[in-house]
């Protein structure tokens, strides 16, 4: 399936490359000319490899996750088919506490299997600190606890979260705090690519423990990367030493915590990355990912996630979040994730490129049912 896709995600590519490169010129040939009874035989004789209009844009909806505001934002979200909701910072606290304008009403209004997730690390990004408590950073918890320490700590606001609704947290960081970024820096347990993932695992098995699915963030590796992707567009160092270093905490992680997810970064990665695609975009890194093709890796057939697609320059300044959505779905991606945009819009770009036949109706399908809460 994931080649399939790939191969879905190379020619969206191309066929983009190409408009972008046509100017003037000659008008092209008129088609030739079929025979109608011929077409009409063959369309009446052979169904599309694809359901329903409703059926189709309910599960690409599914695949769908989107940050809201409060409480009719994240109603407006659900009525428009998304699978899954994000809180954000600026998320309406009231979303958490209102008795019939709280999750539980969202999820009652969905008629389950929303997905409902956070950001929630610890130290500089926990979002409603006031409300779901306020949590050291990861490298402080590395540096004054041991690993069984930090699973209880996880334990504790996984059961917390769970207990509002929350289903998901897009923690922890897995990333080791290689280069010295901002964007990484207190959110890495470690410099250390052995010790970030062992602490890693441990927070991720607490939170897995206390009921909700911990998400590894950010695929193959971002602490070694050369800025900052909400910024600029960011390089890692080439594959060959991604795989002796950060990639080497995946395999462990992702064999202790197996319901875990992966989300992928927006990074290029010298001989790995498709040109012109980060690897949240690009089939290479979901391939990658999927076959756990790199030292102590394993096979992963979980849930894979992008990073936003919407307000971040490394992908922002190629595609909208409708082009990135749809080609998020062709390269691999089981959930899109945008913090601004219209669901409604990429539900209907996704759907035209499957009824078109460039997108493979099967690879949809499979990730809509995967995992849902």
């Amino acid at each position: 399936m994931a080649s399939t896709r790939g191969a879905a995600a190379a020619a969206l590519v191309v066929g983009a490359l190409a408009l972008s490169s046509c100017g003037g010129g000659e008008e092209p040939a008129p088609a030739t000319e079929t025979s109608t009874s011929t077409s009409t035989a063959t369309a009446t004789s052979t169904p599309p490899p694809f359901p329903g209009e409703a059926e189709r844009r309910a599960a690409i909806g599914r695949l769908m996750i989107v940050q809201v505001p409060n409480f009719d934002a994240a109603a407006a979200a659900v009525d428009a088919g998304a699978g899954g909701i994000i809180i954000g910072s600026n998320t309406d606290p009231a979303l958490l506490t209102e008795p019939g304008r709280d999750l539980a009403a969202l999820h009652e209004r969905a008629g389950g299997g929303l997905e409902v997730g956070i950001d929630f690390e610890g130290g500089p990004v926990q979002r409603l600190p006031e409300i779901i408590g306020d949590y050291p950073s990861p490298r402080k918890l590395a540096a004054t606890s041991s690993p069984e320490q930090v699973l209880a700590v996880a334990r504790g606001l996984g059961e917390r979260l769970s207990d509002l609704g929350i289903t998901t947290d897009f923690a922890p960081v897995i990333d080791a705090d290689i280069n010295g970024l901002s964007v990484v820096g207190e959110r890495a347990f470690s410099p250390d690519p052995e010790v970030a993932g062992r602490y890693a695992t441990a927070f991720a098995q607490g939170l897995a423990e206390g009921g909700v699915k911990p998400v590894y963030k950010h695929f193959p590796g971002h602490g070694a990367a050369s800025g900052d992707s909400h910024l600029e567009e960011v390089v890692t160092p080439p594959l060959e030493e991604l795989k002796a270093g950060e990639l080497s905490a995946y395999g462990p992680a992702l064999s202790a915590v197996p319901s875990a997810g992966v989300m992928l970064g927006h990074l290029t990665v010298p001989g790995l990355s498709t040109e012109g695609l980060p690897t949240s975009l690009d089939p290479a890194a979901y391939e990658l990912l999927r076959s756990g093709d790199y030292p102590g890796g394993r096979p992963f057939e979980g849930v894979a996630y992008t990073d936003d697609l919407a307000q971040m320059i490394a992908v922002g300044e190629s595609f909208s979040p409708e082009e990135a959505a749809v080609q998020a779905v062709a390269a691999g991606a089981d959930r899109v994730m945008w913090v601004t945009g219209d669901v409604t819009s990429a539900i209907d770009a996704i759907d035209e490129r499957v009824v078109s036949g460039e997108l493979p109706w099967a690879g949809i399908e499979e990730s809509a049912a995967k995992d849902r809460p």
